[in-house]
């Protein structure tokens, strides 16, 4: 490890490592510095992983259709061949919910239209193929597990869903981090964990590098927050926080994980399923699972953490909670005594839409708010952020005018200004993991 790069990237979560691997194509020395002991231990060993195209904004729909082409061609993409193994996308198809609460999917719908992704708009008697057994009543508005009339029908139906049959998930997260990692050191980058980042100095007015917990001190013109739950530490090291409009926090997640109905081979012939109707998104898991999240309805309690490095990683009534709302959809799910998934951090954004941005420190920029809903696009933000730290470090004020960065895939531009630090909170916004 030398003693000073061209760029310090802190995280090597998915988005941190394709950031580093994008980067380094472009010739910059980069390190990344993770306090964890390898790639993708942290909030990115917890993602679902999932692979789908239907967020609440334009913008997010666009970007999640250009994020599903890099992963589908992921080891072309990556350039290297992992040791390890590689992470495959596996394409299961996703059923969307209708409900008033993404507008029965309408500006989904426009979304996926004007980028040409082909749909299937189905009604209510439509979803028996779908979803054997499928209960289509409406429980919505949803309720809390201590509710009187908590499981009970609100007397309508749903109105149906939208069927996006390229949608999926990736087979491990963490896999593909250490891809990314191989990736970016076949290019010159270099990582260091087990490493704690204490301060960010500040030299002329700009970043200047990084103070670690030893006193060592490793300089770079450009410092990259791609730090995760532990992101709004980060920037208040770097002293803008208080200058952004748009601030993250982390919060308590929990996934369960819960045996398929009897008689059906779910881990076969299942695929990701939201509903936003009884608040909650799932997808075959190994074993013949059904893998469960929550998609943050109101009368659920935010669990919010002060201490990143300190709160209770036990699971809470949310488990039972979400595990019961599937079952209202999917008849037979068994409600497991013995809780079996995954409790973690989100970062999370005050509009649930990520920041990727510079910062009013120059040279310091963020990746940041990123968790629940950005897993998909990590490979797409990271060559996202490559070119804006190069715009921005050749000159650019993105702030007056900001980055149109090329979609490769999709052949257009994409404002990147969608995602600033600055912006007012996004009305348009599903305040969830749905983003």
């Amino acid at each position: 490890m030398k003693s000073s790069y061209d760029a310090i990237i802190i995280g090597a979560g998915i988005i941190g490592c394709c950031t580093a691997f994008e980067m380094a194509k472009m010739g910059y020395k980069t390190l990344n510095i993770d306090k964890l002991g390898e790639a993708g231990m942290g909030s990115t060993a917890g993602s679902c992983a999932i692979i789908r195209l239907h967020y609440s904004t334009p913008q997010g729909v666009t970007l999640a259709r250009e994020g599903y082409y890099y992963w589908v061609d992921w080891p072309k993409y990556l350039e290297a061949r992992d040791p390890q193994g590689m992470a495959f996308y596996r394409n299961t198809g996703a059923l969307v919910i209708k409900t008033e609460i993404n507008k029965n999917l309408e500006n989904v719908k426009r979304s996926l239209d004007e980028l040409g992704v082909g749909y299937v708009d189905l009604g209510p008697t439509d979803l028996p193929p779908y979803l054997p057994n499928v209960d289509t009543n409406s429980y919505y508005p949803q309720k809390w597990i201590d509710d009187p009339d908590f499981g009970k029908p609100s007397g309508k139906q749903i109105p149906g869903a939208v069927w996006v049959p390229e949608s999926g998930y990736i087979s491990d997260p963490k896999l593909s981090t250490h891809n990314a990692q191989v990736a970016a050191e076949a290019k010159g980058a270099e990582f260091l964990y087990n490493t704690r980042v204490t301060d960010i100095i500040k030299k002329d007015g700009r970043a200047a590098g990084v103070k670690l917990e030893d006193g060592q001190e490793i300089m770079a013109p450009v410092v990259v927050n791609v730090a995760g739950p532990h992101s709004f530490q980060v920037n208040a090291m770097a002293g803008v926080e208080e200058k952004m409009n748009i601030k993250t926090r982390p919060m308590k997640q929990e996934v369960a994980h819960v045996p398929a109905p009897e008689g059906m081979d779910w881990e076969r012939d299942g695929y990701m399923l939201s509903d936003g109707d009884i608040g909650c998104y799932s997808r075959p898991e190994v074993g013949n699972h059904f893998l469960i999240g929550s998609e943050d309805p109101e009368c659920d309690p935010r669990l919010w953490v002060d201490d990143p490095d300190d709160y209770d990683r036990n699971f809470t009534d949310q488990y039972r909670c979400m595990v019961m709302r599937e079952a209202m959809r999917v008849k037979g799910l068994p409600i497991p005594n013995q809780y079996q998934g995954v409790v973690d951090l989100y970062d999370v954004s005050d509009d649930w839409i990520p920041i990727y941005d510079k910062s009013d420190l120059p040279g310091f920029y963020m990746a940041v708010g990123t968790s629940g809903n950005q897993y998909k696009n990590a490979p797409v933000v990271g060559a996202m952020m490559a070119n804006l730290i190069k715009a921005c470090e050749g000159g650019l004020d993105h702030d007056a005018d900001p980055l149109q960065f090329h979609l490769k895939y999709l052949n257009r531009s994409l404002d990147v200004g969608f995602f600033s630090r600055n912006r007012e909170i996004n009305e348009d916004s599903s305040f969830s993991v749905i983003g």
